[in-house]
């Protein structure tokens, strides 16, 4: 059955415009948009409607660590030490508790309008060899009605030749065939409406190139999307310069023979590698909040961007989940690194716009789904604006996007559709 909508603004691609109609179907696809003039339209007013926010990268189990390893008695603190807070995490989850945090995530999520999460999920056992964490993740997504893609990881080094250690041994895939076993488990269990797979090597770290190939060639010859960790930290690439003679990029990339992926962070990549990496079709997904949190340091985008903006989006640590805000220092982390305002720039000289489908398109295509859009075929995931929301006051029309991007929060979000099925945030039900 069709649900038909008309909000004040819709958002079609390049701006806001009025007397758009959306035809939602019973599939939860869109069946069509524009001034359709349609009789029986549900009147959304003092409503914005923009695609559904995609979150590319989520470790949704870190919510847990939210107000913790923020002291720093010893001094100065960097991801490595952070890392020892979040393993100690690690060794106190269960399926219930990793149940509970995730949909706290993902409740969080749809409350920022993110409507897809791309949950790169690694923690597999509650006890050795049990795979008992992986259909939590998918219950916690069904119970939130979030649309999640499962990025499946493969965990098997602690570092280029080290055995895993400790908590590390929770996330253990110790052979290639195995690792599919278990995703030929999941596979069935999947929700086809809103749930579907990917491949997710962890990092050069905890997979070599050798093995990155492998599951490479074998998720394309099924069709799914891959993502990696890629030199978010320095150490990690002196262990594979050490290990394997070249940059993790570098060794990444002549192991899939310059097959694309979505590389997470990329904040150390040279600009060589970042030039053969988006040559091959890759994606950057950066979460510049998480980035900005563990200090991991600020990437170098003119290049990603000078090739088709091919730009993602993730909230990673979850310890803030503001998709608006992840816009915004996706900009501004540029500005302060470069000294200049309009890092980001279309050939019109407009942000917002690259910052919105940064968040939007990116992630979709990052992820393989058909999101991310207002177009017929795509899924009917939309994000609602609040137009009375204070932030948003006395702002016009051709202005709205820059505010909401530069000047809004999670507090003009008044609900979410996914698959046609509307929720309001916590706050207004």
């Amino acid at each position: 059955m069709t649900l038909l909508i008309e909000a004040d603004l819709t958002w079609t691609g390049t701006r806001f415009e009025p007397g758009v109609q959306i035809a939602m179907g019973g599939d939860g696809r869109i069946e069509a948009v524009g001034p359709l003039g349609r009789a029986g339209a549900e009147r959304l007013n003092r409503i914005a409607l923009l695609p559904g926010f995609v979150d590319t990268h989520s470790h949704a189990f870190q919510r847990g660590l939210r107000g913790r390893g923020e002291r720093f008695p010893a001094g100065a603190g960097s991801f490595w030490t952070w890392r020892e807070a979040m393993y100690a995490l690690v060794h106190s989850l269960d399926r219930a508790s990793l149940r509970q945090l995730s949909a706290k995530a993902f409740g969080e999520m749809r409350d920022a309008g993110i409507t897809t999460v791309g949950e790169f999920h690694y923690v597999h056992h509650e006890r050795d060899g049990d795979f008992a964490l992986d259909e939590p993740l998918l219950q916690a997504a069904a119970d939130v009605g979030i649309r999640i893609v499962l990025l499946y990881s493969y965990y098997a080094t602690g570092a280029p030749g080290q055995p895993l250690l400790g908590p590390q041994r929770r996330f253990a895939t110790p052979s290639i065939d195995g690792f599919w076993q278990q995703v030929d488990r999941l596979t069935p269990l999947l929700d086809p409406a809103t749930q579907t797979l990917g491949i997710a090597p962890h990092s050069i770290r905890a997979a070599s190139p050798d093995q990155i190939a492998l599951l490479h060639g074998e998720a394309v010859r099924r069709g799914l999307p891959v993502h990696l960790h890629v030199e978010e930290q320095r150490r990690e690439i002196d262990e594979s310069i050490a290990a394997y003679g070249r940059t993790p990029m570098a060794a990444i990339l002549d192991a899939v023979q310059g097959g694309a992926f979505t590389a997470v962070h990329c904040t150390h990549t040279r600009d060589t590698d970042m030039e053969r990496f988006l040559a091959a079709g890759g994606i950057a997904c950066l979460c510049p909040l998480t980035e900005g949190n563990l200090g991991d340091g600020i990437p170098r985008l003119a290049r990603a961007h000078s090739v088709g903006g091919r730009l993602a989006l993730g909230t990673d640590s979850n310890n803030r989940l503001a998709m608006f805000e992840e816009m915004r220092w996706l900009e501004y982390g540029q500005r302060l690194r470069d000294e200049l305002r309009g890092a980001l720039p279309d050939a019109t000289g407009n942000v917002a716009p690259i910052l919105l489908d940064a968040a939007t398109k990116g992630g979709a295509l990052a992820l393989g789904l058909p999101a991310g859009r207002i177009v017929p075929g795509c899924w009917a995931d939309l994000v609602a604006v609040d137009l009375g929301a204070h932030p948003l006051a006395e702002v016009p029309g051709e202005h709205l996007l820059e505010a909401l991007v530069f000047g809004a929060g999670n507090e003009v979000i008044a609900g979410t559709y996914i698959g046609g099925r509307w929720r309001a945030t916590s706050e207004r039900k």
